[in-house]
């Protein structure tokens, strides 16, 4: 597996891996309209294609196909998502360890992340902590999510 800085040109790929994970591998933990307000059909490209470039963003590739990819902000981990039939295979665990090396070697202490009901564990396995149980709002419909820590 290849683990490398996002370029421009990976736009497209990640927002329908983007979409796909959301939509199979969260559907267990939300409902249809749920994962349609969290990632709806269409993606506000100008939005993501700012926010990567803002960010630190890393893809894991494997036979040329992106397979995760992730980004923090300093000692926020934003985003992370593995694709949906790439779970379970050490992708998300490789961009995350990266993105917290990352923010580590930039004197970060921490690291926070705002986990969905389904990373949960994941994050919990990594260390992280739960400070908060959330409620929060997304084109006018409530998710669940969890602010999480990890001290570094």
């Amino acid at each position: 597996m290849l683990l490398r800085e996002y370029g421009e040109e990976d736009l497209e790929e990640i927002l329908r891996l983007f979409y796909r994970t959301v939509h199979v591998v969260a559907a267990a933990d939300y409902s249809e309209e749920q994962l349609d307000a969290w990632a709806p059909a269409e993606a506000d490209r100008e939005k993501w294609r700012a926010s990567l470039a803002e960010h630190f963003c890393l893809v894991a590739e494997e036979n040329g196909k992106i397979v995760a990819f992730g980004d923090a902000d300093g000692g926020y981990l934003d985003r992370l998502y593995v694709a949906a039939d790439f779970q379970g295979r050490g992708a998300g665990s490789l961009v995350a360890g990266a993105l917290e090396e990352y923010a580590r070697a930039r004197g970060a202490e921490k690291m926070t992340v705002h986990a969905s009901l389904t990373a949960r564990a994941f994050f919990e396995k990594r260390g992280y902590k739960v400070l908060e149980r959330r409620r929060v709002e997304r084109k006018g419909v409530e998710l669940t999510n969890f602010l999480m820590e990890k001290i570094f």
